[in-house]
């Protein structure tokens, strides 16, 4: 046995997301001796909504489909967070998602709480006019449990700009005209012609790499002639290996839910976004790479490796075949508790989601400001008060990680923590 897998490791399960970000949370909790209330005011969710609705399908039939939405605290501002469309999505998972929303957000020192949800569904199984049914019937079933100035939506996993123009127009069209264009701001992600940021696409994806950027500048190297490794090919994936090559490093391995891909002289980022785009954006054919076992993605040699698909991607079972110099978390959650301590234990850098997929969140953001302010705001700006914010987050986050001698993703919630518990004590409880 690896003598690492030797060590005592909280014992827990770790298996679910739900569980793993509790178990961070206590470990923050733990070394900053977070008072018993508190603790248990964020230890818990706020609201849990649960709605099921019915929508006609093309052929005339009638299906019912269950959506989320879990809004886990608002000391510091709105719930703010994605829904996203998946099969599999739980009460559960929206939980765990929901508070890593909190923390993102105040780790950010944005304005904003944390909330999650979406709907069960596989949005591949349905035409664009029934997941617009599907959209419009969800948005009407959350009737006020969502708002510009209570709890802003926006996209996530399977959903997008077009899925959050239809929620806006649905949103809208529930109030009277004089209410209408004061609430533009009920969704952020939107296309840019319904008020949508320029840059919202892209600001994942440059986060992910802005964090690289600073996470090298730590460690005294250059991302130049690089070698890194992204498991998922959407927005997030796509423009963090975009951002990248553009710095000089060279993406060798991709995996998405149609196989990995290999080569270790590199594969073009644009050539295989074009390839994609023809292919349902799926990587599988593509044939300046090789096709590899799944199985074998995480244990290729490289510098980086960006988990940028689902949660709990790297676990137990395979963390001990990575060889990348840093995980950089794109994903949510993409390292289990137990992978998260023995990547610690063998020197291998994590970025933690909550600083490197930030970006998303902090360009939503500059969005709802530029609705509410009646803005226009030029993609430049958009880019460098990313790189501003997130370097902030990171330099913050390193700086509690070296004051309570523990991890960088404890580091980080202890940071994202420090903000909302002095809200609390500002504000005290009521009555």
């Amino acid at each position: 046995m690896n003598n690492i897998q030797e060590v005592l490791i909280p014992k827990k399960q770790q298996g679910h997301l739900l569980q793993n970000v509790e178990n961070q949370f206590d470990k923050a909790a733990d070394l900053i001796d977070l008072d018993e209330g508190l603790r248990k005011i964020l230890a818990s969710h706020n609201n849990e909504i649960l709605v099921n609705f019915p929508v006609k399908m093309d052929d005339g039939s009638i299906k019912v489909f269950t959506g989320f939405r879990v809004q886990h605290n608002n000391v510091l501002g709105p719930y703010k967070g994605g829904l996203r469309y998946h099969p599999n999505l739980d009460l559960d998972d929206s939980r765990a998602l929901a508070m890593w929303m909190t923390w993102k957000t105040s780790l950010a020192r944005l304005p904003f709480g944390g909330a999650k949800g979406g709907v069960q569904i596989n949005p591949k199984e349905y035409s664009q006019a029934e997941l617009e049914r599907v959209t419009r019937r969800f948005t009407f079933a959350m009737g006020d449990n969502i708002g510009p100035e209570y709890d802003i939506p926006a996209p996530d996993v399977n959903t997008s700009a077009q899925t959050m123009a239809w929620i806006s127009d649905t949103y809208m069209s529930t109030k009277s005209p004089d209410q209408r264009s004061r609430n533009q701001h009920i969704v952020t992600g939107k296309p840019i012609s319904a008020g949508g940021l320029e840059g919202r696409d892209q600001a994942t994806g440059y986060g992910v790499v802005v964090s690289l950027k600073r996470w090298a500048a730590h460690r005294d190297i250059s991302l130049k002639e690089m070698s890194f490794i992204v498991q998922g090919f959407g927005k997030v994936g796509y423009w963090s290996a975009h951002y990248l090559e553009k710095n000089g490093a060279k993406m060798i391995a991709v995996q998405d839910e149609s196989g990995s891909l290999y080569n270790t002289e590199g594969i073009s980022v644009e050539s295989l976004r074009a390839y994609t785009n023809s292919n349902n954006n799926r990587i599988d054919g593509f044939s300046m790479a090789d096709r590899i076992d799944d199985v074998d993605f995480f244990g290729l040699a490289c510098d980086i490796c960006i988990p940028a698909a689902m949660g709990n991607q790297i676990t137990e079972k395979n963390v001990f075949d990575i060889k990348a110099k840093v995980v950089a978390e794109g994903a949510n959650g993409p390292v289990n508790n137990e992978a998260d301590y023995i990547l610690n234990e063998r020197k291998i850098d994590i970025i933690p989601d909550i600083i490197c997929n930030s970006g998303g969140v902090i360009a939503s953001y500059f969005e709802w400001l530029q609705n509410r302010n009646g803005e226009i705001w030029e993609v430049n700006e958009v880019f460098q008060k990313l790189d501003s914010m997130i370097s902030s987050s990171f330099d913050r986050a390193l700086i509690q990680s070296d004051v309570y001698k523990t991890d960088w993703r404890t580091g980080a919630y202890i940071e994202a923590l420090s903000r909302i518990i002095a809200s609390y004590q500002q504000s005290g409880i009521f009555p």
